[in-house]
């Protein structure tokens, strides 16, 4: 950011009174702007035993297979935005359940959410930002071809927490999460 989008004037880069961290303030009229981390909300969508993978048409990791997942949208809330990537990324209508995966990932600037959500039908087609869309059985996953440490993370948790009957058993669950390593592949 070069210049204030309140009124033009030129910015620059220092601490402002009462704060700690290096800010863009305008030199001007004084505004501070945040940068602060995206949002990136998506599903883990289930049909019976089966999970719901895309496959990339975009960069970054084009070709690699993901969970349907996108940047939250102003307006919306975290559920509205998974349940609405879910569509946009794999044709599917899905019920959206519980808060499953947070996952910050700093060096990214990101904080991605997953959540739990069942397919209202089998019915799913590849959205403009996937080539293609399958519905998997845990062994059948390609787990060697999958986009983001985040997601494989994800259903590795899921997978986990499914043979455990932690969905089954009417019980609560911890909602999952961790912080991811810059060395790692988001």
């Amino acid at each position: 950011m070069k210049f204030c989008s309140h009124c033009a004037a030129p910015i620059s880069i220092k601490i402002p009174e009462d704060d700690s961290r290096e800010r863009h303030v305008c030199d001007s009229c004084g505004s501070i702007h945040y940068f602060n981390p995206r949002n990136v909300v998506g599903s883990i969508p289930v049909f019976g035993k089966q999970v719901l993978l895309c496959r990339r048409a975009i960069e970054p990791r084009h070709g690699y297979w993901t969970l349907p997942a996108g940047f939250m949208e102003l307006g919306e809330s975290t559920s509205v935005g998974a349940t609405r990537e879910t569509k946009e990324e794999a044709g599917s209508i899905v019920e959206i359940g519980s808060l499953y995966s947070p996952l910050n990932v700093p060096h990214a600037e990101q904080v991605r959410l997953f959540y739990l959500a069942t397919m209202t039908s089998p019915d799913f087609q590849a959205g403009e930002e996937s080539l293609e869309v399958a519905l998997f059985d845990e062994q059948d996953i390609p787990w060697s071809e999958i986009a983001f440490s985040t997601v494989k993370q994800t259903l590795e948790w899921f997978f986990t927490d499914r043979a455990a009957g932690v969905f089954d058993s009417g019980l609560e669950f911890g909602v999952r999460g961790r912080e991811i390593l810059p060395t790692e592949k988001i």
